[in-house]
């Protein structure tokens, strides 16, 4: 283990922060458009995205989705300005092996399923546990994440998370993840991203805990569960705030959404609920269209209704999981080698 991967397992306890050497702030090479991993990309007029100058991830781990439509517009003030103000989906799909948050979350990352064997990133456990010490390992071979994509391409990477157990990523990618930031407590950790606004990034990751941790102390639904929800809610309006506090970081960025899973009840491992496997799936900025529904203006997506759904669809639901290749198609980079969610780069965030 080096020096810096034993200061990451020293720190992220204690919410300190570890920041590595900045990299520059990527520029696309234009001599390069429309070239993906040897084939051909969408043409500039019909890209699937339009291009960013920094993508920003945001995961709310445990929101369900009858958490949102509950509390509603007046509960829920940021959360339904940001669907009013871009593209998204109620109906957005996690994994499908399992609704747990660390091997969601790694899906989120790499674009991949989970389970090794048919290709996916390997992460199975949930917790801080030493061995499997990096994705690479849990996977059995080399996986490629967001991070990686954008460090290889001269860019820079931070991640921000609220549990302990993302130090995984640290480990798994240790030169692509410039500043790594974990705080359990979200306001504090909300203010160190915001914080770091003013430094050149193309791409961040924040994670907020609030109400997957009172779902698992008090219940999904529950009072303390809602409470937590209008929190998170409330935090999220501060980031687009401070993003859009200055013009042009406004309109250079764009934010993406989403959730790890759901909940039911006490708790949300049983893979086969809808409270457990559906999710939203969110995006605004200056690339997104205003109000627009994503099964809408995506007719290779197809709205599950209730079903579960499996891989390999001729038409798939929105899932998590294509964070990644997203967003490495706003910043008009090659989708994560090996990867399998929106591999192909099509999920539109604008009207044909």
């Amino acid at each position: 283990m080096t020096l810096r991967n034993v200061l990451v397992s020293l720190l992220v306890g204690s919410g300190l922060v570890l920041a590595g050497t900045q990299a520059p702030a990527l520029v696309p090479d234009s001599s390069v458009e429309g070239a993906v991993d040897g084939r051909t990309a969408p043409g500039t007029a019909a890209r699937a995205a339009a291009d960013a100058e920094s993508v920003l991830a945001i995961s709310i781990d445990g929101m369900s989705v009858p958490a949102v439509r509950r509390l509603g517009r007046k509960q829920l003030p940021h959360l339904h300005r940001f669907m009013r103000a871009g593209a998204s989906t109620l109906n957005a799909r996690t994994e499908h092996e399992m609704t747990v948050t660390l091997p969601n979350h790694t899906g989120m990352v790499t674009g991949r399923r989970i389970e090794a064997a048919t290709g996916g990133h390997g992460v199975t456990w949930n917790d801080d546990r030493p061995v499997p010490s990096t994705v690479q390992a849990a996977a059995g071979h080399d996986v490629a994440s967001v991070f990686s994509v954008v460090d290889a391409a001269g860019g820079s990477a931070a991640l921000f998370a609220s549990k302990t157990k993302f130090g995984l990523w640290q480990r798994s990618w240790p030169d692509a993840i410039d500043r790594t930031t974990i705080d359990l407590d979200n306001a504090a950790l909300v203010t160190a991203l915001v914080d770091d606004l003013e430094t050149d990034r193309d791409f961040r990751f924040l994670h907020l805990s609030l109400p997957d941790n009172a779902g698992h102390r008090s219940g999904w639904m529950s009072r303390p569960y809602l409470a937590a929800v209008r929190r998170s809610d409330a935090l999220v309006g501060r980031v687009v705030r401070a993003v859009n506090a200055d013009p042009a970081r406004r309109a250079g960025t764009t934010i993406l959404l989403t959730s790890d899973h759901g909940g039911h009840g006490p708790s949300h491992d049983k893979a086969t609920l809808l409270d457990n496997y559906r999710v939203v799936f969110m995006a605004r900025g200056s690339a997104v269209d205003r109000g627009v529904d994503l099964y809408a203006i995506n007719p290779s997506y197809k709205d599950p209704g209730t079903r579960r759904t499996r891989y390999g669809m001729r038409r798939p639901p929105v899932r998590n999981g294509m964070i990644a290749n997203l967003a490495l198609d706003l910043l008009d980079l090659p989708a994560v080698e090996g990867s399998e969610f929106d591999a192909e780069m099509d999920l539109r965030l604008t009207a044909p």
